[in-house]
């Protein structure tokens, strides 16, 4: 077995950091080319995705002081997940193994060992996954966990407190590239593949310097995206929902012929109103998330290029 490693980080406005990443990875490259456990042929590639700040100007600087780091520049920005499957396509056959990790210096670079050793015992995906939040807001932990648990309640297979910090063998990445759909989730799609894997844990840092690409707002459309990708379990609920409030609305039926019969109807006004509002909104709601699957069937027909690659420097 060779020892040809990448690892693949994508970049989107992160000139602040990429410095002290590049140093950082560059001297744990050094540390494993010394103890033979990674082949001096190993690289270190940034991918570009469409940065408005100086990021492509510094890979091409690093690029061209050490050939040990590499370059991919996007066309254009097209996200993180996008950006990422373009790195790991684009050196799949060039290496045995790549790493992905984010640029921001959160993810333990110390964990590289371990994977390494856990690809060697013959695994082909190894999941870096966190071993606490304590670095986390209130806030942060709590949507967080609440999200994969909301994910596994809905029935789609990712693993606990793991984002895109992971190992993939060549043969993995041959089975990734099989999945063609545009719209990402990588933390699904992963665990589709199959192959054996297992898990390294870490803690994760605070971020070295810039700020998170990742506002409440991103957060909840990368929640949807990965909801909407990975099951169609939004929709069952719907139906399970539309068959108890038919059976409570039969209820609400009897009631009112029996206010109407014995009664005042003038006094069920006030529910009668709740009623109308608060199914007038579920199904608002269910038209809602049925639109999002069709608007996802829609941008899958049209069979779009996930990424295009302007520039490979290596």
């Amino acid at each position: 077995m060779s020892d040809i490693l990448y690892v693949v980080i994508p970049c989107y406005n992160e000139q602040e950091v990429l410095h002290e990443t590049a140093k950082r990875l560059r001297e744990k490259f050094q540390v494993l080319i010394a103890a033979k456990k990674i082949s001096p042929k190993s690289r270190i590639v940034f991918v570009n995705d469409g940065s408005k700040d100086a990021t492509w100007e510094i890979i091409r600087e690093l690029h061209a002081d050490d050939k040990i780091f590499s370059g991919i520049n996007l066309s254009r920005n097209r996200g993180h997940q996008n950006a990422l499957l373009a790195g790991l396509l684009t050196v799949k056959n060039l290496a045995d193994m790549v790493i992905s990790m984010d640029a921001d210096l959160q993810d333990d670079i110390n964990a590289v060992d371990e994977m390494i050793a856990r690809f060697k015992d013959g695994f082909d995906i190894v999941y870096g996954v966190r071993s606490s939040r304590a670095t986390d807001t209130f806030f942060k932990r709590f949507t967080a966990e609440s999200f994969y648990k909301l994910m596994k309640f809905l029935g789609a297979d990712t693993v606990y407190n793991h984002a895109d910090y992971r190992l993939m063998s060549r043969k993995a990445l041959d089975g990734l590239e099989k999945f063609g759909e545009v719209n990402l989730f990588l933390r699904g799609l992963v665990p589709m593949i199959g192959y054996p894997s297992t898990k390294v844990f870490y803690e994760r840092a605070e971020r070295f310097a810039g700020e998170s690409k990742y506002p409440l707002k991103k957060m909840l459309f990368f929640a949807l995206q990965g909801i909407t990708s990975l099951t169609v379990e939004p929709i069952r609920l719907i139906t399970t929902v539309g068959v108890t409030m038919s059976s409570i609305s039969l209820l609400v039926i009897l009631w009112t012929l029996y206010e109407y019969l014995f009664g005042d109807t003038v006094r069920g006004w006030t529910s009668m109103l709740a009623s109308l509002w608060f199914i007038g909104g579920l199904i608002l709601l269910s038209i809602g998330i049925v639109g999002e699957y069709v608007g996802k069937i829609y941008l899958e027909t049209k069979n779009r290029p996930r990424f295009i690659v302007s520039e490979f420097l290596n």
